[in-house]
């Protein structure tokens, strides 16, 4: 494809409008949507909002004249759109992290309640680390043990001691996608639960939580849901496990009468028990912004809708950019699957060597994409090429259709040739490790 028909593609793209929706640096392309949004035009007003006039001007009285108490809920609401839940199912609170520790000690309850042999936590050995940790901890401190497997292995690792199969959605560092419905079906056909990480999900893929059989799902609203570094994440649990156990961080937003203020815990009903402290109103009236401009494209979305079109733009995007990467860089291997459909927003190579310096020299190009090591301990060989992904180092290129045009994907690959044939990678600053890669 040449610049000129990538251009054309742009100018025959329904969903153009909602670059504007963005504030986009004009000497940047940004392929690192999936590690962190775009600032939405609209959120430093609202937030200047909330700061000076809601908090400056109304103070503790903006918890009711303003809605700062049903603004997770409300939220919530908008993000079920996205991942196929139901009003009054999802709330915004937290850490991916913390509610993570919440839906897994849950899940580990029922489990444990219908059977007590059920003492296993299984999981793919490439799952992101944090979810990892949490299991680890959880599986210690409450005498269950995990166990990590290669995703092609995970059906046949469920069995009569499975108590949960806890997995991310879109693999992070390659951006293969588990089936969730055959994989969740898989889960309870061997009697387990299905909890689900959407992190590199929401607002990226279509989900439909419910048809899919997941039990429990949470995320993150910094990435693709554009909500800002930090913003706060999401929980849901289906209605049929929602009430049947307390969350171990039975905090006061939580309890069904909060200011009642009385010594013993009562939990709230449905997902509102999930709340834990106070709520983050500042962060959530950015990620309100962030999930607006998500919701935006149905407008634009025609009959199948503002999801299957940000997906359909997305994979044109990322066989673009591969195509191109492919047949400019030999020296790069495709480390994410090349089926659309086992692929999320995101399209990953590695380099046996300088993946990390590459990296580097293409953001000084203003191309920000990002790097990811590889794993000391690969796994064992089955011929996919996805497996690099355990041995080789890993650029990362991220492809959110809500603000990425046709010639972005063009100019990307066109640079990283320019990069790596140029070797502009050997400049002694490109190989200087930063806080964060």
């Amino acid at each position: 494809m040449s610049r000129e028909q990538a251009a054309a593609l742009d100018a025959a793209d329904r969903l153009a409008p909602l670059r504007e929706l963005f504030e986009i640096p004009g000497d940047v392309i940004y392929l690192d949507g999936n590690s962190l949004g775009v600032l939405p035009r609209a959120a430093p007003a609202r937030v200047a909002q909330v700061v000076r006039e809601e908090w400056g001007q109304g103070l503790i009285r903006s918890w009711n004249s303003a809605g700062w108490m049903t603004l997770a809920a409300r939220i919530g609401d908008k993000i079920a759109r996205l991942v196929g839940a139901r009003p009054g199912e999802l709330v915004v609170a937290d850490s991916t992290s913390v509610n993570l520790f919440k839906v897994l000690w849950a899940a580990l309850s029922i489990a444990a309640a219908q059977s007590p042999a059920r003492k296993v936590i299984v999981s793919e050995r490439s799952n992101f680390p944090t979810d990892l940790y949490i299991a680890e901890s959880i599986a210690r401190e409450r005498g269950f043990e995990l166990v990590l497997v290669d995703a092609e292995d995970l059906p046949a690792r469920l069995d009569e001691r499975t108590a949960v199969l806890m997995l991310t959605h879109v693999n992070y560092r390659t951006g293969a996608m588990h089936d969730m419905a055959a994989l969740s079906r898989a889960a309870h056909d061997a009697g387990a639960l299905a909890l689900w990480d959407l992190a590199h999900s929401a607002g990226a893929v279509p989900v439909d939580l419910h048809s899919a059989g997941a039990d429990f799902a949470i995320g993150c609203g910094y990435k693709y849901l554009n909500g800002g570094p930090g913003a706060p994440a999401f929980v849901w649990v289906h209605p049929r496990h929602v009430e049947r156990f307390w969350q171990p961080l039975a905090g006061w937003m939580g309890h069904a009468a909060p200011f009642e203020f009385k010594p013993q815990y009562r939990p709230a009903a449905g997902i509102g028990r999930f709340f834990c402290g106070t709520p983050a109103v500042i962060s959530m009236a950015a990620l309100e912004c962030g999930v607006d401009t998500v919701l935006a494209a149905e407008a634009y979305g025609g009959q199948e809708g503002g999801m299957a079109a940000l997906r359909a733009k997305s994979l044109a995007l990322s066989r673009l950019f591969t195509a191109r990467v492919q047949a400019l860089c030999p020296s790069l291997t495709l480390a994410s699957p090349a089926d659309d459909a086992r692929r999320g927003s995101q399209v990953c190579f590695s380099h046996p060597t300088h993946a990390y310096a590459i990296m580097q020299a293409l953001i000084a190009r203003g191309v920000i994409g990002d790097f990811r090591a590889g794993d000391a301990a690969p796994s064992k060989d089955t011929g996919d090429p996805t497996h690099a992904r355990d041995a080789a180092d890993i650029l990362r290129f991220g492809f959110t259709p809500l603000y990425l045009r046709f010639v972005d994907a063009w100019d990307a690959a066109e640079h990283l040739r320019q990069v790596i044939d140029g070797e502009e990678w050997r400049r002694p600053e490109f190989s200087q490790r930063h806080a964060v890669t």
